[in-house]
């Protein structure tokens, strides 16, 4: 999935599948989640939470396979693990940081509530080796769409 067009341009390491893939199944920080439409593999959806009840908040990521991208289905997935942050683990806070030129990814978090906070200079690798900008987006619980 990482490797295909419409993905890799936003993964930074698309080149190595598998290693992608080893880094999502063993990375301790993160809680991952397959999206499935129609028993098939439609994305990805990891969770990096921060428990202290001081700062109770998650940091979102998604990915989603080119043939499901457009119709709603990252939106719809962010917002069933927003909730379910909400209900169960208390959670009041979330961001994301999509790559500042991933306009596509933006209006899709935009419609879930997201909004920009900042820029976060040269903070992720592209595929090609050089460094890109990334957006930095929040949303509080409340605001939740």
């Amino acid at each position: 999935m990482v490797a295909a067009p419409g993905v890799r341009e936003w993964w930074p390491s698309a080149d190595e599948p598998e290693r992608v893939r080893e880094e999502l199944r063993s990375d301790a920080d993160y809680a991952t989640f397959a999206i499935e439409v129609d028993g098939e593999l439609a994305g990805w959806l990891g969770v990096e939470e921060e428990d202290d009840p001081y700062y109770r908040s998650a940091a979102l990521d998604i990915i989603l396979a080119p043939g499901y991208q457009g119709r709603g289905l990252g939106p719809e997935a962010l917002r069933t693990m927003i909730r379910r942050l909400i209900e169960e683990r208390g959670h009041h806070r979330f961001t994301i940081d999509p790559a500042v030129e991933n306009e596509r990814a933006i209006r899709a978090y935009e419609s879930v509530g997201f909004k920009p906070v900042g820029v976060t200079r040269r903070s992720e690798r592209r595929p090609d080796g050089t460094w890109r900008d990334s957006l930095l987006m929040d949303l509080l619980a409340e605001e939740l769409r």
